[in-house]
């Protein structure tokens, strides 16, 4: 039991220590990417660009349809053979992205179609253009309407990070993949990074929480 307890205290900072520096960096830099695919695309749906909303919905079709892993394997495994040599961190970052922003944009164009239309139309007659009609007008309601289901998927992206150790990047689960190796001690250590996992989560959960809560005070004014 004191033995367990040791290991359960030594590898934590161990543990904790890639979470902080690659995990959570890996999940900020790929969530703001894919928060400007989501955006862009949406905005290319909402507005019924021609060629280019074909082109937004196979996007969310084909990445929608397939495996994260895959995805992962393909950009990491598979384009060296084409000649295109990715590190790791980055091919997470560029798979993530791509990867949440098709699941965002169908948030975000959900969130700008709730907007009324006369705003738009009100904005138009007031000399605004369409551009700056959606940028001053539209976008920040829709955001507001978006931000409970995007603050979901960022905690479910911290999760998913995991997948990156398949890839060889050094997070919270590859780093704990080679205490367990080296301990054998599968159950306490798989559990230990479960719980930091869950920490990050928890907060992030309390940061949408408090995020709402503003976002609400703001849309009565």
């Amino acid at each position: 039991m004191n033995a367990a307890l040791e290991l359960f205290l030594d590898s934590f900072w161990d543990i904790l220590l890639p979470g902080l520096l690659v995990t959570i960096p890996l999940t900020v830099i790929s969530f703001t990417f894919a928060l400007v695919i989501s955006v862009i695309v949406a905005l290319i749906q909402f507005a019924n660009v021609p060629f280019l909303t074909q082109v937004a919905r196979f996007y969310i079709w084909i990445i929608r349809g397939t495996p994260l892993l895959v995805q992962l394997f393909i950009v990491f495994y598979g384009l060296p053979h084409v000649g295109i040599l990715i590190d790791p961190f980055v091919a997470a970052v560029v798979v993530f992205s791509i990867n949440e922003g098709a699941y965002c944009s169908e948030t975000m164009r959900a969130a700008l179609e709730s907007v009324p239309k006369g705003q738009l139309e009100a904005g138009l007659c007031a000399g605004m253009s369409w551009t700056q009609t959606i940028r001053r007008i539209v976008l920040p309601q829709a955001f507001r309407t978006a931000f409970p289901t995007l603050g979901n998927s960022l905690i479910s992206m911290v999760k998913d990070t995991s997948l990156a150790a398949n890839i060889t990047v050094t997070e919270m689960f590859m780093t704990t993949q080679r205490i367990v190796a080296r301990t054998y001690e599968p159950l306490l250590l798989y559990v230990e990074v479960g719980l930091i996992y869950l920490i990050f989560c928890t907060v992030l959960t309390k940061l949408q929480t408090a995020g709402e809560k503003r976002l609400q005070r703001y849309g009565k004014r």
